[in-house]
């Protein structure tokens, strides 16, 4: 199977400091009013920096959270305008949702600097992957999933990070949800486990002589 072109991990000549154990924290479906503003205040508290994919009608809906994350010096990454699933979508159709988010994040945060591009549960397709070139995006996965937003427990979160993790790793969590999904369910929306498991997280990285770093921009490898 061909490997696609994506960012999953870091290499070690990106980062530029290849003896230091980096690791990224990386945030999606956001932002949510109550969630998003846990987990900043947890950053803040921690001083450590993280990637936030916010969806278009999310960061339209709370510009100052997107507002407050570049102020507080985390990236901005572009997650779509509404969590589509690209792959059943047209090359068209996957450019206006990348445009219209780049859009949004823009009108919340004119200084904003988009780099990244985030698939929706993470299904990458060449069209995907073309279109997020096309608009200057380098295309983010993960290598390191606790299934967060399924609510397994804040403790099951923190292990199977922790099983998981090297270096290098970009770690998937999430803050918000996608508005049609909330409207769902209101349970649904609720990322009180992984606030928890974040306050954990992070000093059980720490001890383990991980540092918690701010993604490079570098081009994955082909």
């Amino acid at each position: 199977m061909k490997r696609r072109n994506y960012f999953s991990e870091v290499p070690d000549e990106c980062d530029g400091e290849g003896e230091r154990r980096k690791v990224y924290l990386t945030f999606d479906d956001g932002p949510h009013p109550i969630w998003t503003s846990k987990v900043l205040d947890l950053l803040a508290r921690h001083q450590v920096p993280a990637t936030f994919c916010v969806l278009g009608d999310r960061a339209a809906e709370f510009p100052q959270l997107i507002r407050r994350m570049v102020s507080e010096g985390h990236d901005v990454a572009n997650h779509t305008m509404s969590h589509r699933d690209l792959s059943r979508c047209t090359p068209d159709q996957i450019g206006h949702e990348i445009a219209e988010a780049n859009a949004m994040i823009h009108r919340a945060c004119p200084n904003a600097t988009v780099r990244y591009m985030r698939a929706p549960y993470g299904i990458w397709t060449d069209d995907v992957l073309a279109e997020s070139a096309k608009g200057g995006l380098e295309a983010l996965h993960w290598s390191v999933d606790p299934r967060d937003w399924s609510r397994p427990g804040a403790e099951v979160i923190v292990q199977t990070v922790l099983a998981s993790v090297r270096p290098g790793s970009i770690i998937l969590l999430h803050d918000g949800c996608p508005t049609e999904e909330a409207k769902s369910h209101d349970l649904a929306a609720s990322r009180e486990q992984t606030v928890k498991a974040l306050s954990r997280l992070i000093p059980a990285l720490n001890e383990r002589n991980f540092v918690i770093s701010a993604l490079p921009s570098c081009q994955p490898r082909k």
